[in-house]
């Protein structure tokens, strides 16, 4: 599959790069950070950080979702504020990364620092069903943590 891309930024290729896999078996490419300057993202704080690009997906049936960076998270306690970020199929305008600092040191976000990662997923649009009952099965209505601790 091709994915069209478009820098909305004149520093995506020069300065910051364009998104790349990794690896040869990444699942998600990276993300980085379009900025001129660093920023600080305090701890306990919110940082919206452009990423210098835009997509189009090539249909309805894919979405881009933006996850966290496990290094980021686990080092120093910066994910992503919304979690799970959703990028549309019908959505043009850049890509920015939200960042959470749930550390408790000040984090900086430094020009072209790998920010999040992009991955490329299909969608199942479905027709909601209403029904007064659904079917059994053996978890029932149980809910966190009742298949157990592992």
């Amino acid at each position: 599959m091709k994915l069209n891309w478009k820098a909305v930024s004149p520093l995506i290729g020069r300065e910051i790069p364009a998104p790349y896999y990794a690896s040869a078996g990444a699942a998600a490419m990276d993300l980085h950070a379009c900025l001129t300057e660093e920023v600080v993202l305090p701890a306990g704080g919110r940082v919206m950080i452009p990423t210098g690009i835009a997509i189009a997906l090539p249909s309805s049936g894919y979405v881009a979702l933006i996850f966290a960076r496990s290094g980021l998270g686990t080092k120093f306690g910066v994910s992503l504020a919304n979690g799970v970020g959703v990028i549309d199929s019908d959505y043009r305008g850049e890509i920015k990364v939200g960042l959470l600092n749930n550390g408790s040191e000040d984090f900086i976000v430094r020009p072209g620092d790998r920010v999040a990662q992009m991955g490329i997923f299909p969608v199942f649009q479905v027709e909601m069903v209403r029904c007064e009952e659904l079917d059994e099965t053996q978890r029932g209505t149980g809910g966190f943590g009742s298949t157990g601790r592992n």
